[in-house]
């Protein structure tokens, strides 16, 4: 998730921890229950993008382990190929 992202969630989930005290406070519940609404959507997008960027992380991985067996088989198969049973190290 990019800084500037996860700042505007959080940025939304404090204004709505404080819409939510206010109204509170003051008796006002639509402002109670629209502080609340804000708080709840800012830790939602919060976390949703936090669990795309664990697929996304995640499919790397995959990418990266595919590559890694791919050069391996490579490999493999260049040092069974070598004639007269040589062991070259």
């Amino acid at each position: 998730m990019s800084t500037f992202d996860k700042v505007k969630h959080q940025a939304q989930q404090l204004a709505g921890r404080a819409k939510e005290a206010t109204g509170r406070a003051t008796g006002n519940r639509d402002m109670k229950d629209a502080g609340k609404r804000d708080r709840l959507e800012g830790e939602a997008k919060e976390s949703g993008q936090d669990m795309k960027d664990r697929a996304a992380g995640a499919a790397e991985d995959v990418k990266d382990k595919l590559r890694g067996d791919q050069s391996g088989e490579q490999r493999g198969d260049q040092g069974g190929n070598r004639e007269g049973g040589e062991d070259r190290r």
